[in-house]
Parts: C-alpha cells; structure tokens; sequence
C-alpha cells in the first residue's frame, strides 16, 4: 500500500499542507480566526490560477471547489462566523463523492476513467482490454468506485460536525488528518478487497497486467 500512498501523497501534499500552514502562521503572527481562514482559502486560489496558466484548464470539480470557497468566504464576512469557511472543506469531498457515485450510472465508473487518463498508450490499451475481457476486473472498479464515493460523503459530514462543534483553531489540521486516514483506508479496500475478488476468480493484477493465479 505504501507504493500506492506515496505518489498520491506527493501529489495532494501541498493541497494538505500549504492551506494549514498558512493558517496557523496567520495565527502566530496575530490575525483572528477568520482573517486567518481566509488567508488559507487562497492558496487553492493561487494554485487553480497556476494550472490554469500552465495547463490552460481547470477541472470541474477545482472550480465547484473554488465556487464554495468564494461563497463561504462571502457569507463568513457578512455574519462574523469563521465556522462558515471550516465548512467549505466538506464541499469538495462531498463534490467528489457525489461523483464517484453518479459515475455508477455510466459506462464506465471514475476509478476506471481516472486510472485510464493517466497511462501511456500501451499501458492505457491494456488497461481498456482488461475491461472488456474480465467481468471481475469490472466488478471490482464497480465496487472500488461505490466505496470511495460512500467515504468521500462520509468524509464529508465528518468535516461539517468538526466544523460546527470543535474549536476552530483545531479544525484545518483535523481535517487534514481526516483526509489521511480515509485515503488510506480506500486504498486498503482496493488493494485488499480488490485482490480478493480477483482472486476468487483465479485472477491477479499486477501493475495494469492481469494474468492467471
């Protein structure tokens, strides 16, 4: 697992750390609790603007995201309350779960389109190929998809209870550590469950290579 949780780790660590770093030294340094939320709230700002610059694009969930920092931060100055911007942190996951599970519907889940956009072609053919020539390879990305969606709604009520009865100061990085612990514990269940079910089929993947057992 930790050859799963390293590259994602790498990729979503300045997302983690830079917003609860910039909080808590706005805090040191003197500003109020909702200054200081508003400050952290910048920095996917900034980062969305960087990939729009360099990429040329940003993605729909980026700018849901952005749409409920902007509102959070508008309804947070008119009524004083800083718990209104703690809860903008749920907005994103609950984004992402509501996907994943709408993607249920579809052809093909998330996990299946997600993992594919990242490939080279040979690596992305195989990928296609494993899905069109075993039903457990299929039933697996079903399921993995259902249960990273149900997390991510999880995830994101955990976020509104912290966020309306826990200290403020303590928020940002619970729920960092929050995001932690339920990314590894999706990619437990795929790496586990997903290899049983495989394996109940006398299967085993490796990399995007399936192959007999």
């Amino acid at each position: 697992m930790k050859d799963d949780l390293r590259p994602l780790l790498r990729r979503i660590g300045p997302d983690l750390l830079g917003p609860v770093a910039v909080y808590y030294l706005a805090r040191i340094a003197g500003l109020a609790p909702t200054a200081s939320l508003l400050l952290a709230a910048a920095v996917p700002v900034i980062r969305a603007a960087r990939s729009y610059v360099t990429d040329r694009r940003v993605g729909g969930v980026t700018l849901f995201v952005l749409g409920a920092v902007a509102l959070s931060a508008v309804m947070s100055l008119v009524t004083g309350d800083p718990r209104l911007l703690l809860v903008r942190a749920a907005w994103g996951t609950a984004a992402l779960g509501i996907l994943l599970l709408a993607t249920l519907f579809a052809r093909r889940p998330l996990l299946y389109s997600a993992a594919a956009a990242i490939f080279d072609d040979q690596r992305g053919a195989e990928w296609a190929a494993n899905w069109e020539r075993y039903p457990a390879f299929r039933r697996v990305l079903w399921s993995c998809t259902a249960f990273w969606g149900a997390m991510f709604l999880l995830d994101a009520a955990g976020r509104v209870v912290m966020a309306l009865t826990l200290p403020v100061d303590v928020v940002p990085l619970l729920d960092d550590v929050l995001l932690v612990v339920v990314v590894v514990l999706l990619l437990a269940f795929q790496r586990i469950v997903g290899r049983r079910m495989l394996r109940n089929a006398g299967l085993r993947l490796s990399g995007t290579t399936i192959s007999a057992v």
